[in-house]
């Protein structure tokens, strides 16, 4: 089989219709002219535990009626065979982008008027799938090793199979002599925002009925897989001054009663929290927001019969009239559901002036109240923000950051728009995503965040575009719960993140160390003018596991 195999690769004429690449490379989008070096076996090496990945590349130059991949059971030297868990997925084919003419992904022009073209990103939960003539079809397969395997390498058989005929492939995996935590127990923290109404939209059910939860579970799922740490609640109506297609709706239902009281209903807010605590996503409830982009607080209004909305600046006597009887109804409410000391009130990129009224406020509704900052940093907030996430150009003053991690408080970073790269766009290289981790471990940081898990555009599955963001910004995985390139490269970044706190705590001597150290101190934002993030993690990896 192996000589015949041989021959379909080497030689068109052996079987004209299609050209088998075998293995390729998951740091490349593949396309119909960068078809890989064609190998028949390939070599990962991981934690046991830890998730790897590789990507195999087809290319046929007639149609293909039905292409699959069959995985089979990974065997040792010795005979002895174990079951890894292995997922494989069809990537298909989205509309991208780029950056703007000054270099940056914020500001696209209106109706697509850069450059367009198809870039390999979604992974489809599919088992087997057509391919047009003159295609090149990547497929991603990630195997997760179990926590009890023997140390050693280990050999399984992959088996493309092309209208019936088989091309059987080699993957080798040396798991190494080192346990990588499940998810849940990673020290990373994770915040990738998460829009239950796309899921609604898309999925055609109503927002926190059982059909909209039996939806939501799979995408729910694989973040919390990711090691996620936070829920997204959306505490008013539309914090984000209708940036997403799906506009976020209050979970809160404000009414302002006829004798001016106000009564809070939580039932969505509590629906949603329970859904996702019950998933896994437990260690944080992230309300936004107090500051939104626009000023307007939406209420129902007993006495006129009708939804209104009230339109107050920060610290105005009409803002804290409206805020802080609900801030201290929150707080009993919180307290009644054991949630209190999970929940922050959260605020995305507001002033410091605006911050400053906010923060006053909150502490004296209820002055153990945790509050949560994504935005610019200021000396004046380092003690007071519970969750402080500046951008990936910013950092804490080394006192602040000493204090904040002393205190085991999320001290984290976020990327957006606004940089050229590292990101996570669906054009971005995919190796950018990975090095979000190695970024975090250099600089001090303890997570990261990112806007957002799934804030689907109109037709996600084609066309990642959407609004004045660089295609891809709104969103990490695919409708019918399908990841992405981008999604399971920043898993790989938060594994790495979590191996170098395991071997920085004392697993490995004083020279490996400072050896480790070296390696992660290169990942410097400038150093991605000069090498790419694809060859910077090649060289950092080498030495991660050879410790």
């Amino acid at each position: 089989m192996k000589n015949t195999l041989l021959l379909c690769l080497l030689s068109i004429s052996s079987f004209a219709q299609v050209k088998l690449a075998g293995f390729g490379n998951t740091d490349v989008r593949y396309n119909a002219t960068n078809l890989p070096q064609q190998q028949t076996t390939h070599t990962l090496e991981g934690w046991k535990g830890e998730k790897v990945n590789t990507q195999l590349v087809i290319y046929t130059s007639s149609p293909v009626a039905k292409a699959s991949v069959k995985t089979g059971t990974f065997r040792k030297s010795d005979g002895k065979s174990l079951a890894f868990e292995t997922k494989t997925g069809f990537v298909h084919y989205v509309w991208t982008d780029g950056l703007n003419k000054a270099g940056s992904g914020c500001g696209i022009p209106a109706n697509n008027q850069l450059d367009s073209s198809r870039v390999a990103d979604g992974i489809e939960c599919i088992n087997t799938k057509k391919i047009a003539a003159n295609t090149v079809q990547p497929v991603w397969v990630s195997v997760r090793i179990p926590r009890h395997a023997e140390t050693g390498d280990y050999k399984s058989d992959i088996i493309i199979v092309i209208d019936g005929k088989a091309y059987p492939l080699t993957l080798n995996i040396k798991v190494k002599d080192h346990v990588l935590p499940e998810p849940s127990k990673w020290q990373f923290h994770l915040d990738l925002w998460q829009n239950p109404y796309s899921i609604a939209r898309v999925h055609n059910v109503k927002p926190m009925t059982p059909a909209f939860f039996k939806a939501a579970t799979p995408y729910m799922k694989m973040l919390a897989d990711a090691g996620q740490k936070t829920i997204t609640v959306s505490m008013i109506h539309d914090p984000w001054r209708s940036q997403t297609y799906d506009i976020y709706q209050s979970m809160i239902k404000w009414t302002k009663k006829k004798d001016g009281s106000w009564a809070y209903d939580y039932t969505i807010f509590d629906q949603w929290v329970s859904y996702m605590m019950s998933i896994g996503i437990d260690k944080l409830i992230n309300c936004y927001s107090m500051v939104p982009w626009n000023n307007r607080f939406y209420y129902y209004d007993e006495a006129a019969g009708r939804d209104t909305v009230l339109v107050a600046q920060t610290g105005t006597p009409e803002y804290n009239a409206h805020w802080r009887p609900m801030l201290q109804n929150f707080a009993q409410h919180l307290k009644q559901k054991n949630w209190y000391h999970k929940t922050a009130i959260a605020m995305d990129e507001r002033p410091l002036a605006d911050m400053l009224k906010v923060v006053a406020l909150v502490k004296s509704a209820d002055k153990d109240f945790k509050i949560s900052l994504a935005g610019t940093y200021h000396r004046e907030l380092g003690e007071d923000i519970y969750d402080y996430c500046i951008s990936a150009a910013e950092i804490f003053e080394a006192d602040i950051m000493e204090k904040r991690l002393k205190a085991s408080l999320p001290t984290t970073f976020y990327t957006c728009c606004v940089e050229a790269r590292p990101n996570t766009f669906t054009f971005s290289p995919p190796a950018e995503s990975t090095w979000m981790g190695w970024f975090a471990a250099n600089k001090g940081f303890n997570g990261y965040l990112r806007w957002a898990y799934n804030c689907w555009p109109a037709n996600p599955m084609t066309d990642s575009r959407f609004g004045t963001w660089s295609a891809g910004d709104t969103y990490f995985v695919y409708p019918n719960a399908g990841s992405s390139i981008r999604f399971e490269k920043l898993i790989e970044g938060l594994q790495d993140y979590e191996k170098i706190r395991i071997l920085r705590a004392g697993v490995i001597n004083a020279s490996q160390l400072e050896q480790l150290n070296k390696t992660v101190q290169q990942f410097e934002l400038g150093a991605l003018a000069k090498e790419t993030a694809a060859e910077m993690l090649q060289k950092a990896r080498t030495v991660l596991n050879s410790l």
